[in-house]
């Protein structure tokens, strides 16, 4: 084992949360110099958005006890796809290997959280943000959190993907998710050759629109080569974007902590408003 690969199996989760502190750092004040939506009060918008912090950290404590058993067990019984390569790879083709998987059982994933009423019940408190930047990222209710960990952990059993491997991946995640919500837009030359790869705010805040059929395209965690492969890319003007859900905008739910917390559980939620959305 190389230095590199000790320091992140050592410091990963320090290196990745102090990656986000300092993007998001970034981010923000890109966002108040030259962000593209001004009509909302910034503070009051992150200070509704931050609590979710602290409601997923019970989950990913849980979790993070499955993935240390899970990833220890597939190195031990050398389990899992990367174990399928020649053993004269490099660290670096086996890593892009793993990462290509990885990013695609996010793709996955993602469509699934649209897909199933139940599952869209938990994500559309992230989609409901009717102001999409850098806090956004924080909108995650800890049910959809323990959903979409629960997924991860089965594509990290499906790999083999050790723990370094998995830490670099979601230091890079990290980056790329706030890049991807950032109240920005790149300019459409640079964007035209970046999101031919790439998730880029552009193509997310599409993605976040308010109305089908924008809602269920560029689904793309970090390369958007899986929305132009299964036919879920869209492009949508600035102009013309606006964010939330149509479901549940007006409703008094998508201001308030407490009712996004409980919205999920809601009697009869999820397939009235998967129902909702198609117009049904």
């Amino acid at each position: 084992m190389n230095r590199f690969e000790i320091i992140l199996n050592k410091d990963g989760h320090s290196l990745q949360l102090l990656a986000f502190i300092l993007l998001f750092m970034v981010s923000w004040n890109i966002e108040r110099i030259a962000g593209i939506f001004f009509n909302h009060k910034k503070w009051k918008h992150a200070f509704l958005n931050a609590p979710f912090i602290l409601t997923n950290v019970p989950g990913q404590l849980i979790l993070g006890f499955a993935f240390i058993k899970v990833i220890s067990w597939t190195g031990l019984n050398h389990f899992g796809l990367l174990y399928l390569l020649p053993s004269s790879v490099g660290l670096l083709p086996a890593f892009l290997f793993v990462f290509v998987l990885l990013d695609m059982g996010e793709y996955v994933y993602h469509i699934i959280m649209h897909k199933l009423p139940r599952f869209w019940s938990f994500h559309v408190i992230h989609h409901s943000d009717e102001v999409v930047d850098v806090t956004t990222t924080l909108r995650e209710h800890p049910g959809e959190n323990l959903i979409r960990l629960s997924f991860t952990l089965f594509w990290v059993f499906l790999t083999g993907c050790p723990f370094w491997m998995l830490m670099l991946r979601q230091i890079i995640q990290a980056v790329t998710t706030l890049f991807a919500h950032i109240n920005y837009r790149l300019p459409d030359r640079a964007d035209k050759y970046i999101s031919f790869l790439f998730i880029t705010p552009n193509l997310h805040q599409v993605h976040h629109h308010y109305q089908q059929p924008f809602t269920d395209c560029n689904y793309g965690d970090v390369l958007s080569i899986w929305d132009r492969i299964f036919g879920t890319f869209q492009r949508l003007p600035q102009e013309q974007l606006r964010f939330g859900v149509d479901s549940v905008m007006n409703t008094g739910v998508t201001d308030n902590f407490a009712s996004l917390f409980k919205y999920p559980f809601k009697k009869g939620r999820g397939t009235t408003d998967t129902d909702k959305r198609n117009n049904i």
